[in-house]
């Protein structure tokens, strides 16, 4: 299990809930979910995206955002945030190990309070007209590269 972390802030769509649990269940990489969601937990959906994996993930639940803040602070992690908004591509940015990729929520992202807080704003270059990618192929996307590049770091 690797110590990168993909969370994902106050999630709206079960199925990409399920897919990134999934995801992480088959990378190695923990996810935390930032309650609430907007959708219960042990919805059918989420199983069906996450199928089997569900029960291989390593998921860490957090009441709201104050509460995932803690932790991390205490952690010493570092906060990165995926945005439309963000002015570093992903792939100049250095990944650690032990960082957190945060994941807004499907229709709003993150409110400014949260993206204040980030120690990095990431985006994923995309066709100029493109509004935004997938939750879940976004975090494919940048979750593959940190591995990448923190394996070849050693």
């Amino acid at each position: 299990m690797s110590d990168l972390r993909i969370a994902l802030y106050q999630p709206e769509i079960p199925g990409n809930t399920g897919a990134v649990l999934r995801l992480g269940a088959c990378l190695g990489v923990a996810v935390d979910i930032i309650e609430p969601t907007g959708f219960d937990l042990s919805d059918k959906n989420l199983k069906r995206a996450g199928m089997d994996y569900l029960e291989m993930a390593a998921l860490r639940r957090h009441a709201d955002f104050a509460a995932f803040e803690a932790w991390r602070s205490q952690e010493g992690r570092r906060l990165l945030l995926l945005t439309t908004k963000g002015a570093t591509a992903y792939t100049a940015f250095s990944f650690q190990p032990n960082d957190i990729i945060l994941f807004g929520r499907e229709s709003s992202g993150v409110p400014d309070s949260v993206h204040a807080l980030a120690d990095a704003r990431l985006t994923i270059p995309m066709t100029p007209g493109a509004r935004s990618l997938n939750l879940s192929v976004s975090a494919a996307i940048t979750s593959s590269e940190a591995l990448r590049q923190i394996s070849l770091a050693g």
